[in-house]
């Protein structure tokens, strides 16, 4: 190989490496979860994402409205989708559909998903996709569905979220104070999600729990992260009401686990608060 073709093979391969580095990650927002808005939440932090921090952002939803649960148009942006960023809750989704969504799980991509997630599916006993109402076990490290031990503690309750001395130094963790308190009523994962191999980040504890028989009022995990079964990086948090997006710790959180899940350095530098005006509209009637 002659010295001239050695130099344009090397200053190919540095363009080719610069076009990678420089590539901006293209995060995919999945929305589809009845009650916590994440239908306008998600597009608010899709923007900021890419304004603030150079990332490409594609947000799809249920159509007509979050309540249709067999409906997800553009789920093809996850062929393409560096990160997926899921907030679901019982969705019947088209076979169709569901293969956009199993397909990126099993590339082994990263996922970060937000708490009714866990229960992302609800398919009918029998139905040939009826495996995917426990999917969260083998690509969240969280619960197989909802019930048994899968629980929260009344819509009247909330949440004080304190870090875990031990994770402390995560990047996802960068900026975020020691405790702060959100709107979300607190899950109940415990003893056996996540999992012993998942490196839990924040734990919550039930401010004004609703005591019911055989439901113990204890701290909860309430956000970590794990590897799972497909080899993805995955960070999963319980948290999500509306209003614990217009919580400051909550909007750098999340923005520094999306950075985190792209495999990008945490931003030293915040770009400050988000305006998040979402309200909690509940389960509401089905747009006509």
């Amino acid at each position: 190989m002659t010295r001239k073709i050695l130099l344009v093979l090397l200053f190919l391969s540095s363009v080719s490496a610069f076009a990678q580095s420089s590539k901006k990650p293209h995060i995919v927002f999945v929305s589809g979860d009845h009650e916590y808005s994440s239908e306008e939440t998600f597009p608010i932090l899709a923007k900021e994402l890419e304004t603030k921090y150079g990332f490409k952002t594609t947000v799809v939803k249920s159509y007509p409205d979050e309540n249709a649960e067999e409906n997800i148009p553009g789920l093809e942006a996850l062929d393409t989708a560096d990160v997926a960023v899921f907030f679901l809750r019982w969705r019947r989704l088209p076979a169709d559909q569901l293969r956009h969504i199993e397909n990126y799980l099993k590339s082994g991509k990263p996922i970060v998903a937000f708490r009714t997630t866990t229960h992302a599916f609800n398919y009918p006993k029998g139905h040939e996709l009826e495996k995917w109402n426990a999917f969260a076990v083998d690509y969240l490290g969280g619960p197989p569905g909802w019930g048994g031990g899968h629980y929260h503690y009344g819509h009247l309750s909330s949440t004080d979220v304190s870090i875990i001395k031990e994770a402390a130094k995560h990047p996802i963790l960068t900026g975020i104070p020691a405790s702060f308190h959100v709107a979300s009523w607190l899950y109940h994962v415990k003893p056996n999600y996540p999992p012993a191999d998942a490196e839990v980040l924040l734990m919550g504890k039930s401010v004004n729990p609703e005591v019911r028989p055989n439901r113990p009022v204890v701290d909860n995990p309430v956000a970590w992260t794990w590897k799972n079964k497909a080899g993805a990086k995955v960070f999963v948090t319980t948290l999500g009401h509306p209003f614990d997006f217009k919580e400051e710790a909550m909007q750098r959180f999340v923005i520094n686990g999306i950075h985190w899940a792209a495999g990008k350095k945490v931003p030293k530098k915040w770009a400050g608060k988000m305006t998040i005006d979402v309200n909690y509209h509940g389960i509401r009637p089905t747009k006509k």
